[in-house]
Formats: C-alpha cells, structure tokens, sequence
C-alpha cells in the first residue's frame, strides 16, 4: 500500500473569478471557518482525499494585488502575501478569470516574482467563450512555466484534472524561473541589492528578488529587520538614481512593466473570433444603475431581503424558541431533579447554560435565513451593484456604500447584521459600522415599544413607535459623524469595486456558504451568549438570603442590585418605587424582548401578589416532554400563516390594538393588571418615552455584544458597550429635563448645560484618545508621509 501523506495547498486570485466556487467543489462540506492570527478576515479551510493522499486546502481572501501598505487599508492583501512567504503551503492554485484574463494576470506575476510553486485553474471559461475569447492553454502554460487547467467550477468541469495536477506538483514542489525583465537602471538595482539579501535571508523561504523589488517600492513591511543603515543608505541611493534616469515614481514602472510583460503573454494565447459586444450584464446595469432607477431597485430589493430574513424566519423563531426550551432548560431541569440534584446546581445547569444554549437557537433562522439571502446576492452579482448605488449618500458619513446593507439588516437584528459588516474590507469602515448598528431598532425592541404604547399612548401609539425608529436611525448618523472627527479620523474607503458579470447562483454554493457562516456564529458568538446568560440567571435566581428560584420577584439579588441602582437614573424620570424598571434594563441586556416577561412579572406581582404566586408555583409533574415538541412543530405552520399579512407591515409596526387594555394584554400577553402598576410607577408619557429613549440606545444585548467582541476586540466592544449606554443615560435624561423644564427649571437648567458640557467634552476627548487608541494608524501615516518626502 503507497504511503499517505498530507498535502497544503491555498487557492489565490482575485475577488469574483470564482474562487469560492473552485473551494466548494473541491472541498464539498468538509469546511471550517475560522480567523487569521490576529485580524478578523475569514479563514476558510478544507479538505479532500485524491489517490489516498489528504489534501487540505487554505481559501485565501481575494485580492487583485500583493502591494500591501499597511494594516489598516490591506488586510487581505497582508493575510494573503504573508501566507504566501510562511511557505505553509506545498502548492498554490491561482485562479484566473478567464473573461479578465489579464487584469488576472497581474496577480499571478507578482506570485512568480515571489517563486511560489503554481497550478493556474483557467475558470469561468465558458463565459469567456461566450464573449468570443478562445483561449490556448497550453500556450500559456509554457509562457508561465506553469499548469494551466481549464475549469468551469460552476459546474465542477475540469475538477477532477485540477486534482490529478494538484497532486503531482505538491508532492514534488519547484520554483518557477519566469520573472519580469525591468528597465536597466532597476535591473542594474536590484543586481546590487541580491548579494544582500541572499547573505541575510533564510535558505528557501523569500526570494530574494522579490525582496529587492520590494524595497526599491518602499514597501518595508515585507522586509525582514536585516540589513543595517548600510542597506538603507543602498536602497534610498537606487530610488534617486531611477527616478533621475526615469523620472517617473518607481511603482508606476514597476507596473507598467508588469503589463508588459502580461501583454505579451496573451498575445498569441487569446483570439478573438467575434466582435466584442455589449452582454446581457450590461444591459441589465442600464437599468439597476439608473440614475433615476438605481434606488427604488435598490429599495425594493432591500425590502425583499428585510420580509424574507425577518418576516418569514420569525415563523420559526417559535419553533427553536420552544424546542430547545424543551430539551435544554425544561427538560435538562425534569431530569436534574429526578436525580436530586442541588437548586444552585439546576439553576446554573439548565436555567443558565440551557437559557443560553435556547438564546443562542432563536437567532438560528433569523440568521441563517439572512445569510441565506445575501448569499444568492452575491453569487447573483447584485450586491456589488447595492453598494455602489448607495456609495454618495453613506461617504457623507464617512463610510462606503457596501456598509449600508448591515445597517439595514440591523432593523431586524443586530447579531447578524454585525456579523454581515465581513463584507466591509477595510477595518476602519468595519469599526465604525459596528459602532453604529445597534442603534437600528431590532425587532426585538418592539415588543417593549408595543408595551408601552399600550399602557401610556393608546391613542397615537404607533407614530410613537414609528418616531423610535426615526431617532434610532438619527443616532446612528450622529455616531458616525463623531467617530468620523474623533477616533476613526479619515475618508472612507475608496470606492472601486469590480462589477462581476451576473449569474444564476447554484443552490449548492448558497447553502454551503449560508451553512459556514452560520456555523461560525453557532460557535464563535454563542460560547460568549451562554457564559453571559449564565452570570445574568444567577444573579436574577440567587435570593438575598441565599436561597434559589427568585426569578423575577423583589427577593433576588438582581432586583436588591436594581433597587440600589435606581436613584441613578432619577434625572430621567424614574422614581425609587419604580425599581422593576431597573430590573428590565438589567434583564434587556440578556435579550431585549425578556424585558416584557420581566417588567410582566414584577409590575403583575406587585398589583396582584397572590395570583402571580399562585400562577408561578413550580408544577414538575405538568412537563410534558413530547408535548412541548409537539407545540413546537405547531408553531412553524401557524406562524407560516400570518407571513402574507405581514407583507404591508415589513417593519412589524403594526402593535395592534392598544387603546382596549383587555385586547391590548392579551396581544402582549401580559396582565391587565401590569399596565395600571406601570401607569402609577413612571411619571406620565414623559417618563415612560425617556425610558423608551433608554432602551433604544443602551447595551446591546448580549448576543450583539458577544457578536462585537468576535468581530473585532475587548476594547472596541467596551468602546460600543459604554458609547451606546452613555449616549442613552444623555438622550433620556436631556429629553426629560427639557420636557419636564416648567416643573424645576432650576435642576433643569443644570441638567442641560451639564449634559451639553459633557457631550462636547467627551467628543474633544475621543480626538485626544485617536493616536492611543490606533497608534499603528498614526504610525503608518507618518511613515508614509515619510517616504513621500525622501
């Protein structure tokens, strides 16, 4: 039997020439996904088996160059150069797109000036044959000196070839030894610069050639610390010397010979055998990318995602909800109790980590639904042309249009619109999306706006709810205009985006992609959901006499820290007495739509102790396992049943009837009594909408915080977790001293010019906090502005 061995190869090229797909066929479900060290861009990995052999296989980020400045503007550039040179891989497949055969082909020079072994999958074929291109591999194998395998990876054509090739070259890896001729005076440089290199370099790992080349373009971060102020002295006296004999910048030639030197490849290897015309893509952009058209197509198509990630996943919501309630709070807490198992130990076992694990599953459709979508968006080729419609209203605030689609997903929920700003590039635009996607009003903040619409504005209810939209939307623009100035100082992103070709995305592509990136939350997020779920149910079971099972009544440690807490939230209206408002903060910080149950439970118990306590007597023998099951499969076809009325109200504004206490209870499911204890407790209208302001914009729960923190870092999550409570402890309080002025104008006015002060004060302190928060910003901008000038 022939030895097995496991072989690495990683698929390069540019964004949109189908690399993706090439990974799906090759690697099929056998997927992970994970983070590269220390950034957050995606990576993906995989594996098959070929001749006994294991095969694995790193997809790269796409990228139409290796020319990396900095952190900041490139990571992907940086993640794919930097695994290129690790040497980790025993081969690299470069697909090309054999429709932009070579603009492709820039990429793959820049990997033979780095001596990488190579295969080149020629995908999308059949586009370029449709477009009169006939292509000669062979031809372009030997200008290479490389494979050149035709693919239609769509289709899976030509996989099995790519396969046999893939294994014959990994396993006996070589150089190539083609490499771009340079105008003399940068030849004659780059000969000086080699016995440097050579001497300093590692045997085998960068080739020194490309290291020359690299220095001469000013791009040290891929220069190993070797070398001395002598080299230095060497490269700045070459980059005087071309720029006299050329006088053109170093880069633009460097280019410029690449092109070269890409031309004369094709010519001989691309006929064209008819006249180029306009294809069935460019006739639909006339319309999609109408000056008049682009937006209400955009709109409309915004819309579509919105009712199908929200309107129709929320029918299965219920299903997940009570499923996994069933199995792991319920039922995992039956069983803990048949073996006697301690109260603190059933609280923390099936009240806390189950509560997280049924946290966790809610979001599963909605999620997953989303993904789902945007998937057939992008294997479409729609979502390149989204972005570029909305790209002039969202550069007002400082950021490119792509990053208006999570913004928009937000209104449904934030967990996967913050997990959707992947799409973003560029960190700074990533950051600054993130900071401003919570305070799009998620779907989960309506039931708490429905409750209170009831209880205080039964008349003008949804124009309230409708104006809590409004201010959330004007928040986020404000957030983003602030970190514009302060923290995230600088223009967006420049906007040059390929508009691939569209296509009829294959179900299996979308669904493989939806399933990782589903996956990925299960997994990254949800380790985070749980552990907060944990510390939140304890605290809100845990008495003050140590004793458990106080969900949710004035004997929990919860609701002691809560009535401690109160005054603090005195300037925006809310009174000692009014402690379980406190409590539904502490609970919306676990899941915004648990603040109806808990504000229910305490305002029912306060105005009707005995039946509350009655209705709360735990009843084990009332579990009903199968039963519980089979509510939840109820559900699904229920709830199917109400999506063609939703399809007029997207945004579920829709509260229902609130002027009728009886109905309105009984549509929130809630205690008729709840709205007369709420009524007493928060003072009038005014009280009760800054307390509406407050839930708006503070902590997002902890499925959105744990999202943050996975997307990006501890600081940036404690950056948002504190900006977004501040912000709302600011705009509740001002709103209630303003509206509350006549009463004591006095407190008020010291309220206001108070607040103002602080406000302007904390914006000049995030100016004066920029270069210590991103130092390796500033860093990188002097250094460039550096090399301008010498």
């Amino acid at each position: 039997m022939p030895e097995t061995k496991t072989l690495t190869i990683g698929l390069a090229g540019n964004p949109n020439c189908g690399k993706t797909t090439l990974f799906n066929a090759l690697t099929g479900a056998n997927q992970r996904v994970g983070n590269w060290p220390g950034v957050t861009v995606e990576r993906k990995e995989g594996s098959y088996r070929y001749n006994g052999n294991a095969i694995a296989v790193v997809d790269l980020p796409g990228v139409y160059s290796l020319d990396a400045e900095d952190e900041e503007t490139s990571l992907d550039e940086l993640v794919a150069r930097d695994y290129l040179l690790s040497g980790e891989a025993d081969l690299i497949v470069n697909i090309v797109d054999a429709s932009n055969l070579e603009r492709n082909l820039y990429l793959t020079t820049q990997m033979l000036e780095m001596g990488v072994p190579m295969v080149i999958a020629l995908n999308m074929i059949d586009v370029a044959r449709k477009q009169g291109l006939r292509i000669d591999p062979a031809v372009l194998s030997e200008r290479l000196g490389c494979p050149v395998i035709p693919t239609v990876a769509s289709r899976e054509e030509g996989i099995e070839i790519l396969k046999e090739i893939i294994a014959r070259q990994a396993s006996n890896p070589s150089r190539l030894d083609r490499y771009v001729a340079y105008p003399a005076v940068i030849e004659e440089a780059i000969a000086s610069l080699l016995p440097w290199l050579i001497e300093r370099s590692p045997q085998g790992t960068v080739a020194p050639r490309w290291q020359a080349i690299k220095l001469l373009t000013y791009d040290n971060t891929a220069i190993p610390a070797a070398g001395g102020r002598e080299l230095e002295k060497l490269v700045v006296e070459h980059r005087r010397q071309i720029h006299q004999v050329l006088g053109e910048d170093i880069d633009i030639i460097i280019a410029d010979s690449r092109y070269g030197f890409i031309h004369q490849i094709a010519t001989g290897a691309v006929e064209h055998s008819q006249e180029i015309k306009a294809n069935i893509s460019d006739k639909i952009d006339r319309v999609v990318l109408n000056r008049w058209l682009g937006i209400p197509i955009f709109l409309c198509v915004m819309y579509l995602m919105f009712l199908f990630t929200i309107n129709i996943s929320s029918a299965f919501i219920d299903f997940f909800d009570i499923a996994a309630g069933t199995i792991f709070v319920d039922g995992f807490g039956a069983l803990l109790s048949k073996i006697s198992t301690p109260e603190w130990l059933k609280v923390l076992l099936a009240d806390g980590a189950g509560g997280g694990i049924q946290t966790v599953s809610t979001f599963i459709p909605v999620i997953g639904f989303l993904f789902l979508f945007l998937s057939f968006l992008e294997d479409s080729g729609y979502m390149a042309r989204a972005a570029f419609v909305m790209d002039r209203f969202m550069r007002f605030i400082g950021l490119p249009g792509k990053s208006f689609v999570p913004m928009l997903v937000g209104f449904g929920c934030n967990v996967p619109a913050i997990m959707a700003t992947r799409t973003l590039e560029n960190q700074r635009d990533r950051l600054m999306t993130i900071a401003m996607n919570p305070f799009m009003s998620c779907g989960a903040r309506l039931p708490v706006y429905a409750l209170f619409a009831a209880a205080f504005f039964p008349v003008a209810g949804q124009n309230v709810v409708f104006g809590l939209y409004l201010v959330g939307i004007a928040i986020a623009i404000f957030t983003g205009l602030v970190l514009k100035n302060t923290l995230l100082q600088g223009q967006a992103s420049p906007f040059i985006m390929e508009l691939p070709p569209y296509h009829l995305p294959r179900l299996k592509g979308v669904l493989l992609r939806t399933w990782e990136r589903l996956k990925g939350f299960m997994v990254r997020a949800g380790k985070v959901i749980v552990a907060m779920v944990i510390v939140l149910t304890l605290l809100g079971s845990i008495g003050t006499d140590g004793s458990f099972g106080n969900d949710n009544s004035e004997k929990s440690v919860l609701s002691s820290m809560s009535r401690t807490i109160t005054p603090a939230f005195a300037p925006m209206g809310l009174e000692q007495d009014n402690w379980p408002a406190t409590v539904g903060i502490f609970t919306g910080v676990l899941a915004k739509e648990a603040m109806v149950g808990t504000l229910d439970s305490i305002y029912g118990n306060l105005a009707q102790q005995d039946a509350i306590a009655a209705g709360q007597a735990p009843k084990e023998e009332s579990f009903d396992f199968w039963g519980g099951l089979g509510e939840a499969f109820a559900t699904i076809p229920a709830n199917l049943a109400e999506v063609p009325g939703q399809l007029l109200d997207p945004l579920g504004l829709n509260i229902g009837d609130v002027q009728d206490t009886n109905v309105a209870a009984e549509e929130q499911e809630v205690a008729v009594g709840t709205f007369g204890a709420m009524s007493k407790r928060f003072d009038g209208k005014v009280g009760a909408f800054a307390y509406l302001l407050f839930v708006l914009m503070y902590f997002p729960c902890v499925a959105a915080t744990g999202t943050v923190y996975r997307e990006t870092n501890l600081r940036w999550t404690l950056f948002v977790a504190g900006w977004t409570t501040g912000l709302a402890y600011w705009s509740a309080t001002m709103f209630y001293q303003i509206a509350t002025f006549s009463q004591h104008p006095g407190s008020s006015t010291a309220w206001i010019v108070g607040l103002a002060v602080i406000m302007v004060g904390t914006i000049a302190a995030l100016r004066i906090a920029r270069p210590l928060c991103f130092p390796t910003l500033q860093t990188q901008k002097r250094e460039r502005s550096l090399v301008s000038r010498r």
